[in-house]
């Protein structure tokens, strides 16, 4: 490491020591971002401070590509979580919603010095080298050895020791460490092989269903291909991981789609696979920059310039590998993050944003447009040193440096948001409300108790799973949820059917030749009327003709009445 860069990183450190102002922009409507389109009441536009951390000195922030929910940690190791909470996943022992960055009361005994977040769940990591977990955990994604408890609402401790830092997925979780061979480890959902152990451990449901489903991995665990080196940077996707080892190596794993794993192609990675840009004399240098979106992928590299790769814009092509953005060469780039579709940027003195939003979390204020597909200043914070920056799901958080600034901080708003208790124990009522409606639709047509008793038990649990989990999942395709909802109605459908025909297969066996709708006792004296009569096959006509007038409100011939029908 060169002087320079040494003075580089003590300055850095010194900053973070010292922390700064946190100030927030995006949607707080924590039950309805990302699930409901259109405008949506509460969005800040502008970068606002928040009433609970005015005067704190904050010093690292976080939440996920995927994320409704916001970590922050100040510079006494006291950790304030706030957003949606309907897996625990704000580690308050409840599933209330909260408003504004409350405390956490479970964590006061540790310094704590990083956190991650995922789509409903939160680890963190303490200054002396031990990390905790709480939220959801269906997948093991807690690392805490166990997915038997689907929730945890206050911390529970990960098997991993001597952490350094970590990083969440969707559902899956990334932990550093400094022991020697197992530099990086990993828990949580192994779809498209996002934990990199050369395995997606996917199996059908049952022998009859073409339901897949993932065998969780609770327990953390070291991955081999990378024993050999020194993983010292990590930045995870909804199902995809970035990392980079101490000799500036790039290596990317987990879902190809819109080539975000940067191999010029849109292959699953189950194993760390190394970019081959960034080698030779295009390695990273030791204060490289990495960040991971829903869909993409950046990094900067030698003098500074920022690459990325994957889906960038929602129109136009897709990059395959890493390509230079040259808006952003010359600029000195400290920090950035990325969300579901959009990005934000520490440099200089200036915060730079560009990207898809829907809820302001671009921070262009109400004369700026809503989305940006180029990069572009954030007016409001010219001039202001950001030492971090973090970005959610429709929500983006700046800490500044206050030297020189309170003036300038005075003059911009405060969000005081509801206090705990006022209103938020709604949104944990609700959820059942709308589970159950859905569960509802979802057997739908067919009220008939029959019907009701053929529904496999367990893909009613998984429905109700299904129903629940439909957050974020609308943000992109391939995210885990959604296609396994896809794949499941898909396999359901095929076994039941729908309509007509499920009542069809139902009453199979059961006197086909009885007229549809028409009680039992009518078609058991038909029945026993056979062979008195030659009239069978005429009064079966006239019930094949009942049932087609019924069905498909054929209008009866000339001269025949329904009520003349035996």
């Amino acid at each position: 490491m060169s002087a320079g860069e040494a003075e580089k990183k003590v300055e850095e450190e010194k900053e973070v020591e010292t922390g700064g102002e946190l100030l927030f922009c995006g949607g707080t409507g924590w039950d309805i971002v990302g699930r409901r389109k259109g405008s949506v009441d509460g969005n800040l536009i502008s970068p606002t401070r928040l009433r609970p951390l005015v005067g704190i000195n904050i010093r690292f922030v976080a939440s996920g590509c995927i994320s409704c929910h916001c970590v922050a940690l100040d510079v006494e190791g006291r950790c304030y979580s706030w957003g949606r909470n309907e897996k625990g996943q704000l580690g308050h022992g409840d599933k209330i919603q909260r408003d504004r960055p409350t405390v956490v009361s479970e964590l006061s005994k540790y310094k704590v010095v990083k956190a991650g977040a995922g789509r409903s769940h939160t680890v963190v990591v303490t200054e002396d080298g031990q990390s905790l977990a709480f939220g959801w955990n269906k997948h093991g994604q807690l690392g805490s050895g166990s997915a038997k408890n689907e929730v945890e609402s206050t911390p529970v401790r990960c098997l991993v020791s001597e952490v350094k830092n970590t990083a969440c997925g969707g559902d899956f979780t990334v932990w550093l460490s400094t022991v020697e061979g197992a530099s990086i480890l990993t828990a949580g959902l192994p779809q498209y092989g996002q934990l990199g152990h050369g395995t997606d451990n996917e199996y059908n449901s049952k022998d009859s269903s073409v339901r897949l489903v993932y065998e969780a991995q609770p327990r953390p665990r070291a991955i081999a291909s990378l024993s050999g080196e020194t993983v010292v940077k990590v930045a995870c996707g909804t199902n995809h991981t970035v990392a980079v080892d101490s000799k500036g190596n790039v290596y990317t794993w987990g879902f190809g789609g819109y080539g975000r794993l940067g191999h010029r192609e849109q292959k699953d990675e189950w194993v760390p696979r190394r970019v081959d840009v960034f080698q030779n004399r295009n390695v990273l240098p030791p204060d490289a920059v990495i960040s991971a979106g829903s869909v993409n992928s950046a990094c900067t590299a030698g003098g500074g310039q920022l690459y990325m790769w994957g889906k960038i814009k929602n129109t136009g092509d897709d990059w395959m590998y890493p390509k230079p953005l040259m808006d952003l060469s010359g600029w000195n780039i400290r920090c950035m993050d990325s969300g579901n579709m959009h990005h934000f940027v520490g440099a200089d003195n200036s915060c730079i944003s560009w990207g898809h939003a829907q809820y302001g979390e671009l921070g262009y204020g109400p004369n700026g447009q809503k989305s940006s597909a180029v990069p572009k200043k954030v007016d409001i914070l010219d001039g202001m040193h950001v030492i971090s920056v973090a970005c959610g799901m429709g929500h983006s958080m700046v800490i500044v440096d206050r030297t020189n600034l309170d003036e300038r901080l005075d003059q911009l708003d405060i969000y005081d948001g509801k206090a705990f208790g006022e209103g938020n124990e709604e949104t944990e009522t609700k959820a059942p409300l709308a589970k159950q409606t859905s569960k509802k639709g979802a057997k739908g047509l067919d009220n008939s108790k029959k019907r009701r008793n053929t529904i496999d038990s367990s893909d009613s649990e998984n429905r109700e799973e299904e129903n629940s989990d439909e957050d974020s999942d609308n943000s992109e395709g391939e995210v885990n949820g959604e296609s396994e909802a896809k794949r499941q109605r898909g396999g359901k459908n095929a076994g039941r059917g729908r309509g007509k025909a499920a009542k069809k297969s139902a009453s199979k066996g059961k006197g086909t030749g009885r007229g549809r709708g028409r009680p039992p006792s009518t078609s058991k004296s038909s029945g026993s009327s056979q062979g008195k009569t030659g009239g069978r096959s005429e009064s079966n006509q006239y019930r094949r003709l009942a049932s087609a007038i019924a069905t498909f409100a054929v209008p009866p011939p000339n001269g025949i009445s329904l009520e003349s029908c035996p």
